[in-house]
């Protein structure tokens, strides 16, 4: 019967064709000559027997060393405070003219080091030493009048003179009272015109001496102007010397020098500022800590820190002081939370830290460099 015919009454039953002797004799031949391949059950059974434990022993020991490090993180936390809003601080001297004038001489360059005293810069000093030559004649011409030369001078001289007078005149003075009181008795003897020229020579006599006294006042006065004169004449003098020492501008304290903007010929004013003097030599760590983490900070603490210009190099210090207000009191503009519009913002408060021992030659620490401090609080 055709396919067609089969398809028009009905399925197809498949009858299984028995097996050929070929058949029979190709299946013998393979099971003699091929193993035979196991059963599922039994490619589970030595798959798992093959099974490798390394993966799993390795994840249980980084399971082990995340939680270990973990604890360790959480009791390190406990008992230390670190921030990276650190920088070191250092005071930035600058140096200012006290008088103005010409630049003579500048004697350093950007970034010299320089000692305490060490000359940085010289003014042009002629009109102030002529001020102070003018100032040491005058100071001269007023001690004339005081002494000169070992000896009094016109005002001392002048008082001696006028003592002297009124020594002469009480002399007179007792004279004439003593002729006076010899007439007196004999008054019916002499004549009256005697007598009348006694009592007006006794009173001329006492009015010299109210006069030679009056002198000894003025002398006294002149002496004390004359003084008065000699000690401003002196400070006049000093004050000269004064700004004439201050056309030679020093070194404040030992440092480098940095931001030097002066140059030679040019005129300066005082309070100008020519150049600072960083002492590198003085500086400190200044963290600002979140206002959350400065419960347990106390003066005197152990710091580690962190230098980010020397990875891998720790540095030693202790808590100098806290600061008495944070950070944003200090600003410019301090924020105002009673304008309405309040939001909540976590305050800093700035910590200050004092680095144990001397400069690294090899790793100086600089004014601004950024750090990491590790505070150390139980």
């Amino acid at each position: 019967m055709s396919t067609d015919t089969l398809r028009n009454h009905g399925p197809v039953v498949s009858v299984p064709a028995k097996p050929s002797a070929e058949s029979h004799g190709g299946r013998g031949a393979r099971q003699a000559g091929e193993l035979v391949p196991p059963s599922r059950p039994a490619r589970a059974e030595a798959s798992a027997e093959r099974r490798n434990p390394v993966p799993l022993v390795v994840a249980a020991v980084v399971v082990l060393a995340l939680a270990g490090l973990g604890v360790r993180q959480w009791m390190f936390g406990r008992a230390h405070v670190s921030t990276d809003n650190a920088q070191i601080e250092g005071d930035v001297i600058p140096v200012l003219p006290r008088v103005s004038g010409f630049v003579a001489q500048v004697a350093v360059k950007e970034n010299q080091h320089v000692r305490a005293g060490e000359t940085l810069l010289v003014l042009d000093d002629r009109d102030l030493a002529a001020r102070l030559a003018q100032a040491d004649a005058d100071l001269a011409a007023a001690e004339t009048s005081v002494h000169s030369s070992g000896r009094d001078g016109l005002a001392v001289a002048q008082l001696a003179a006028a003592r002297a007078a009124v020594a002469e005149a009480e002399a007179a003075a007792w004279k004439a009272h003593v002729d006076l009181d010899r007439l007196r008795p004999i008054a019916d003897v002499v004549s009256r015109q005697d007598l009348d020229a006694a009592e007006a020579a006794a009173r001329q006599t006492d009015a010299r001496v109210e006069a030679a006294r009056e002198q000894v006042h003025a002398a006294t006065a002149a002496v004390a102007s004359a003084s008065a004169r000699v000690a401003s004449a002196s400070a006049a003098r000093d004050q000269a010397a004064l700004q004439l020492s201050y056309t030679k501008l020093v070194a404040p304290i030992a440092g480098v020098v940095s931001r030097k903007d002066v140059e030679v010929g040019q005129l300066v004013q005082i309070g100008q500022p020519l150049m600072s003097v960083v002492p590198l030599d003085d500086v400190w760590v200044v963290a600002n800590l979140k206002e959350t983490e400065v419960e347990h900070v106390r003066v005197g603490e152990r710091v580690a820190i962190r230098v980010d210009s020397y990875p891998g190099r720790t540095f030693a210090g202790t808590v100098e002081s806290l600061s008495p207000a944070s950070g944003a009191r200090f600003s410019l503009l301090p924020p105002d939370n009673a304008t309405g519009n309040f939001t909540k913002v976590v305050q800093r408060i700035p910590v200050r830290i004092r680095i144990s021992g001397a400069q690294d030659p090899q790793r100086v620490l600089r004014p601004g460099m950024s750090v990491t401090a590790v505070i150390t609080t139980a």
